[in-house]
């Protein structure tokens, strides 16, 4: 038993012995890791593909992804494999996405940056009101599109020969609406105010929408003739609750007062 000791000892210490191992071993590590980076490489993992044509601006859903099974290495790039960084996304206004093609980060993006994308994500029933806006109404350019606000209505009687009866420098001051949500503040081309936020640009229209009742009511107020009439949009926290109010009427006797002083035509 002994001997035999000795003899493995002898063996493992012989240099030549050593060096014979060792490249063994070390063969055995560049075969395993290389048969490790193939499989990697060739085997299959499941990506999402769009099942259907998707045309710019259009909002991704669930039954538009199928999934396919596609080797590593095809996976490069900005191939978005997480589906969650795709469902309830847009396409990108500059690019269309085929049938049977992976997602890519450059062809998804999010609904801020999709021009004229506010008309495809408000309530059924509502209409779109651009409301004219500038800095100093905007309060310094801090209302941004996810915000609320509420409407005030200024109303000053005008005193002139078609109207002599109206008493002058009579004002009327109230709250129209509230809770009405911010879906877009533009510049006057139309940019979206907030896209570079290392320019900034001047706020020219704020985009919203309310139900049918309220867009008359409102169109009302801003066409009214016989009393100088203001529009004020004022900021509100309403976008930190959990769960934001809707869009409601505040005053029925600013409601009266603009009928009254309007005529209501059927459509």
């Amino acid at each position: 038993m002994s001997n035999l000791v000795v003899g493995i000892k002898r063996f493992l210490t012989n240099k030549n012995t050593v060096t014979i191992l060792g490249v063994i071993i070390a063969m055995v590590v560049l075969y395993l890791g290389y048969n490790r980076q193939v499989a990697a490489a060739t085997n299959p993992v499941e990506v999402p593909y769009a099942k259907v044509t998707i045309n710019p601006g259009v909002r991704i859903t669930k039954d538009m992804i199928g999934y396919t099974k596609v080797p590593t290495k095809q996976i490069q790039g900005e191939v978005l494999t997480d589906v969650s960084k795709i469902i309830n996304k847009f396409s990108n206004a500059d690019s269309v996405i085929p049938k049977g093609s992976l997602f890519y980060a450059r062809s998804v993006t999010t609904q801020e940056v999709i021009p004229g994308s506010i008309i495809l994500d408000y309530p059924e029933g509502y209409v779109l009101y651009n409301f004219p806006i500038d800095t100093e109404a905007s309060y310094g350019n801090n209302m941004f599109p996810g915000h609320y606000i509420d409407i005030y209505l200024k109303a000053i009687n005008k005193k002139d020969e078609a109207n002599p009866t109206n008493e002058p420098d009579k004002i009327m001051v109230g709250k129209l609406l509230q809770n009405v949500k911010i879906l877009a503040v533009q510049d006057a081309n139309g940019r979206n105010v907030f896209e570079n936020l290392e320019d900034i640009k001047t706020p020219s229209l704020m985009i919203f929408a309310v139900p049918e009742e309220y867009h008359i009511l409102l169109r009302k107020a801003s066409y009214l003739r016989t009393y100088d009439t203001t529009l004020i949009p004022v900021p509100t926290a309403e976008s930190l609750k959990d769960e934001p109010g809707e869009v409601s009427l505040s005053s029925e006797e600013l409601k009266d007062f603009i009928n009254r002083v309007t005529v209501w035509t059927e459509s």
